[in-house]
């Protein structure tokens, strides 16, 4: 970036508060910074309040209408979760969203054409990511090469094989007898007619990794590689272990964001998940983890799943056009990582 405009957002910055005029943050930057994912939620959802009333009646307070916001969010959650883990360590996962259509693809076609139960099914279903986050991992740490890189072909990879396993169609799913197992099913049920069972995995998820990231060492172990890779092997952190398990933990929730995008769609297509890992990313940045590693939390990107989400149906509920949709989210993720990116510098 020009030196001269690096001075004028300096300068700006100073302006609205956010910087001090020693070049230090101020406390506004820095409440903001802590709290952003947070304050931006309870923003839209004060905002959504008041813009999704029709004819005296507010649409978006519906209970039907916040459930269908958390069945909507789930699978963009769920991939984000494991996409938290690979940014804290400084790397990127395109291949997330291909992985859905390939476990989603193999998921039907176990059960509608080789008859497989459920339970066999979810295993296979899930180590057929682990296997293929074993496969950037792999190359990522012993060939040494950027995980920008290698998902993106591992990316292409994925839907290749998903295309050849359903002959480039999509396997439709039936749970009559001698079909489909109608356990599968549930993962698009609502539990008591009420809460998506999408919402409660995505929830339990959430839960689970963020403990693990807070109070175990693996979790310490991630945050330490992600912000310094040299540090932590100088310190006995096996970093190749550590980004080999954090690849094979991202395309293990893929692989079950998969089952559950081919219960709700009853179907398998190698189609499907496209651009799921952008959604993933901007989830990821508007909760608040920096995109050099080493800083965030599961919990914001839970937040921030659900701050696109609320978005798609406000904007959903007026009617916006699709294509000022994309432009919304698109400068709310500049946004996002412009507040973390820290002050640019006058020099």
């Amino acid at each position: 970036m020009p030196d001269s405009v690096n001075s004028l957002i300096g300068r700006a910055r100073k302006a609205i508060g956010l910087d001090r005029a020693d070049g230090s943050d101020s406390p506004v930057i820095k409440f903001l910074l802590r709290f952003q994912s947070i304050i931006g939620f309870i923003l839209l959802f004060i905002i959504a309040c008041f813009v999704c009333v029709k004819d005296g009646r507010n649409n978006f307070l519906a209970v039907n209408n916040l459930m269908n916001v958390l069945r909507a969010v789930s699978e963009n959650g769920i991939i984000a979760i494991g996409m938290t883990m690979v940014i804290l360590l400084g790397g990127v996962d395109l291949s997330v969203g291909a992985v859905i259509a390939l476990v989603g693809t193999g998921a039907a076609t176990m059960m509608m054409q080789w008859h497989w139960g459920f339970l066999l099914t979810v295993l296979l279903s899930l180590l057929i990511g682990a296997a293929f986050g074993f496969f950037n991992g792999t190359v990522i740490t012993r060939m040494r090469m950027q995980p920008f890189l290698v998902t993106l072909a591992s990316m292409n990879i994925a839907r290749g094989l998903a295309r050849m396993w359903s002959n480039g169609s999509g396997v439709p799913l039936s749970y009559t007898p001698g079909n489909a197992p109608v356990e599968f099913s549930y993962l698009a049920e609502r539990l008591f007619g009420v809460v998506p069972v999408p919402a409660i995995i995505f929830i339990v998820l959430t839960a689970i990794f963020a403990w693990v990231l807070k109070f175990t060492r693996f979790g310490r172990q991630v945050y330490a590689t992600g912000g310094n890779k040299r540090a932590a092997h100088l310190a006995g952190i096996n970093v190749k272990r550590i980004t080999l398990a954090v690849f094979m933990l991202s395309a293990m929730l893929a692989a079950v964001a998969g089952m559950i995008h081919a219960a709700q769609t009853t179907q398998g297509g190698p189609n499907d998940g496209m651009g799921y890992e952008l959604n993933a990313i901007a989830a990821v940045c508007i909760g608040g983890t920096s995109l050099a590693g080493g800083k965030g939390t599961v919990f914001g990107t839970c937040i921030g799943a659900l701050i696109l989400g609320l978005l798609d149906n406000i904007m959903g509920l007026n009617a916006v056009d699709s294509n000022i949709q994309l432009i919304v989210k698109g400068l709310i993720v500049i946004m996002a990582v412009f507040m973390q990116a820290g002050k640019p510098t006058d020099e």
